[in-house]
């Protein structure tokens, strides 16, 4: 994820995420709660919960989501 770039914030009916940082520093916004993860460091998100992940830092972030069930047409935007 390029610098200065966000997600739309938003939520899923049914899927968990797991998001894990592989470089970088991520910004998350769950529930209107600030978190900040750094490398080798993940965190999950259960369904219902509006949130997004940004990169407001200088360098790229890599990052692994794993989602469960796919998130496939259970995407709500807020």
């Amino acid at each position: 994820m390029p610098p200065g770039a966000k997600e739309v914030l938003h939520f899923h009916q049914r899927s968990n995420q797991f998001f894990f940082i592989l470089n970088g520093q991520a910004t998350f916004s769950i529930d209107d709660n600030l978190i900040y993860l750094h490398q080798n460091e993940g965190l999950s998100i259960e369904p219902l919960q509006k949130h997004f992940i940004a990169n407001e830092s200088d360098e790229n972030i890599e990052f692994l989501v794993i989602s469960n069930p796919n998130t496939n047409q259970d995407r709500i935007n807020v």
